[in-house]
């Protein structure tokens, strides 16, 4: 009897058989077969021959299915950077991020040490009902020692069906107790919209997270929350960092704030007979509220289409930088035995018509290397009241915002856990201290605390100045100008102070801002450290200005042409 993977291979074999004779057929009633029909059924031959081969005669056991993800990978990546092949494994991750759903005890987890800490319980969850901190240690998971486990099996083993009961053992991070729980997993929802609330002189803000399953209604939830205040004079929608996601949930959010039927964006596949348009069908909110939208280089896919649909429409201003430019669509298809093939189908074009796709991965190079779309080739078109927009290349806001610097230091720490490490220890001292959300700060004993405590790490960090100046020592070294410049290098050297200590002093602003957060947060979930954030982000004070200045806001919308970039 044939073991599996001689049924796989035998099941390839048979298919390459049925497509091989089915273009025989084919070929015999249509003389006119095309090329790209026979260029199929040979590779489709030739791939199972080359499985057979392997399996029949490689020198050592090989393994079918893992056989095949790796030529699914080395197929999908022929195409674009969003295609992909899903097997039966994948497709729970693969399922959570386009619906937010999942059955567990709601809470992100990371690693520390030998042991996975609760990192974020969600307000609300099984896990924050049950009491469960940021930062508590689990001990043991249904019985099965927790220590060495790393982050994806502690994850597997939290998870479940709604309903069902797991046990676990924690070590309070405030106190040090151990604590047995026993949680009940629910369906876990994640928030889509973070935080929604007014920040000041009536200007409400909306910072969404990305487009899955629901996003629409929590945002018209929002935004009807916002509306009830008497005071509400403009919007702020920020979309800094969202990756996009569910196409539909973008056009109903636009329909909260355009007339119904109003087309938002076109989907057009290999040929025009494909093209659909997609247009607003609930009943708006707010046609009239000024808007702002902020956007960033991560900005892509759904989020711009729903900037392009605001922009296009004269609707509202968007503000920041160039988004990142993904005009593709993908979509799922059955492959066989619970697998699927997430691919491209089509390209969107917004209400002006353009396609603000910035890569064209169907012309590479001869090194397979993709390029942005060439200024030569970038077209202009119009928004609905004239003004000047183009394609190629992402959303060009109608107000650039130079993307504020974040340090490779205060990355390198975030990175490494040191401030989540930080933060905790801080927690243990003043859990019990109320805060104010919007106004917090760590004194300067806490991050002289803090700069102690990285003095103690190892922080594999080193500046551009200071990389810049070894490549520059091992030259003069190459050259043989040691004797001329050694003097001078060693005055640089002496210059450049990117010490640990020293940089905690340089970078003190942003890491500062950094660890309020995360103390913030403790105290609040993610909402407080969004609010928080808020308080102090230039940018949004920006939007707040112009909001209020409806003069120049209507000067934008009624005039103002887009540059290129």
């Amino acid at each position: 009897m044939l073991n599996f993977r001689h049924q796989i291979l035998t099941s390839a074999l048979l298919l390459a058989a049925l497509l091989t004779a089915s273009a025989t057929d084919v070929a015999a009633q249509q003389p006119k077969r095309t090329t790209e029909d026979f260029e199929l059924g040979k590779a489709t031959e030739i791939l199972a021959n080359i499985m057979r081969e392997f399996e029949m005669g490689y020198v050592d056991r090989v393994d079918a299915g893992r056989m095949l993800e790796y030529a699914a990978e080395g197929m999908v990546r022929a195409t674009d950077p969003y295609s992909e092949y899903l097997s039966e494994e994948d497709m729970e991750q693969f399922e959570i991020l386009t619906t937010g759903r999942y059955g567990g005890v709601g809470s992100l987890i990371r690693k520390r040490g030998d042991y996975v800490l609760f990192a974020q319980p969600y307000k609300g969850s099984p896990s924050d009902l049950a009491g469960i901190k940021v930062g508590d240690k689990i001990l043991a998971i249904d019985g099965h020692d927790a220590y060495k486990m790393d982050v994806s099996e502690v994850s597997k083993r939290l998870k479940g069906q709604p309903e069902t009961a797991v046990e676990v053992v924690i070590e309070r991070s405030y106190t040090g107790a151990v604590d047995t729980l026993n949680i009940t997993r629910r369906h876990i929802t994640i928030p889509s919209v973070s935080y929604a609330g007014i920040i000041r002189d009536g200007i409400g803000y909306i910072s969404h997270n990305d487009f899955i399953e629901g996003s629409y209604n929590e945002v018209r939830a929002a935004l009807e929350r916002l509306m009830a205040s008497d005071s509400l004079r403009g919007l702020i929608l920020d979309y800094r960092s969202n990756g996009g996601g569910l196409v539909q949930e973008a056009i109903d959010i636009a329909s909260l704030f355009l007339p119904r039927g109003e087309r938002v964006v076109s989907i057009m596949g290999r040929d025009s007979s494909s093209l659909r348009d997609f247009s607003t069908e609930h009943l708006p909110l707010a046609t009239e509220l000024p808007i702002v939208m902020l956007v960033s280089s991560s900005s892509a896919s759904a989020s711009e289409i729903l900037a392009g649909a605001l922009q296009d429409t004269d609707r509202g201003v968007i503000m920041g930088q160039r988004t990142f430019g993904k005009g593709l669509v993908q979509g799922t298809r059955h492959v066989g035995y619970n697998s699927f093939l997430k691919y491209t189908t089509a390209k969107y074009y917004i209400p002006s018509g353009r396609c603000i796709q910035a890569v064209n991965y169907a012309s590479r190079d001869e090194d397979g290397s993709v390029r942005s779309v060439p200024d030569s080739l970038i077209s202009e078109f119009s928004t609905r009241g004239g003004r000047k927009v183009y394609d190629g290349g992402g959303i060009v806001p109608d107000v650039k915002i130079e993307p504020e610097y974040v340090s490779r230091f205060a990355l390198t720490l975030y990175a490494m856990g040191y401030m989540e490490n930080w933060a905790d220890e801080y927690m243990r001292k003043h859990h019990s201290e109320p805060i104010d959300i919007r106004t917090f700060a760590i004194s300067d004993s806490d991050y002289a605390d803090f700069t102690a405590y990285i003095a103690e790490q190892d922080v594999p960090y080193e500046s551009n100045t200071r990389h810049a100046l070894n490549a520059l020592e091992k030259a003069v070294e190459e050259d043989l100008y040691g004797e001329e410049l050694g003097a001078a290098l060693d005055a640089l050297r002496s210059l450049v102070k990117d010490d640990k200590v020293s940089n905690m002093e340089t970078y003190s602003r942003e890491i500062r801002e950094a660890m309020n957060g995360y103390i913030v947060m403790r105290y609040a979930y993610n909402e407080g450290a969004v609010e928080h954030s808020v308080v102090h982000d230039s940018t949004v004070d920006q939007a707040v200005e112009l909001l209020l200045n409806g003069e120049e806001y209507r000067r934008i919308l009624r005039e103002q042409d887009l540059s290129m970039h």
